[in-house]
């Protein structure tokens, strides 16, 4: 199983998160299979790949606690909706 979580980067007291694609059974800094963005809790700044997002969601990626409350402030699960709905009709 895929989920969408959270890697650290940066140096002490000074974290940076890359946001990747990786397998359930790798421990938090393992290898990634995609790197899908970033977030900067200190400047608060995000920076989302929204279309390979989408694509991991469709085959089934859980994204984390976390990775959910960024996407969905970024508006991905919208348009994940919207794409979803126009496949069904």
């Amino acid at each position: 199983m895929v989920k969408l979580r959270l890697k650290r980067c940066g140096r002490k007291q000074r974290a940076i998160y890359r946001i990747v694609a990786i397998d359930v059974r790798s421990r938090r800094e393992g290898r990634a299979l995609r790197k899908v963005g970033f977030y900067d809790p200190i400047k608060n700044q995000t920076y989302l790949n929204v279309p390979i997002i989408l694509y991991f969601l469709e085959k089934g990626a859980q994204p984390t606690g976390t990775v959910h409350d960024i996407s969905k402030k970024a508006g991905v699960f919208m348009e994940f909706r919207l794409n979803h709905q126009t496949k069904l009709n």
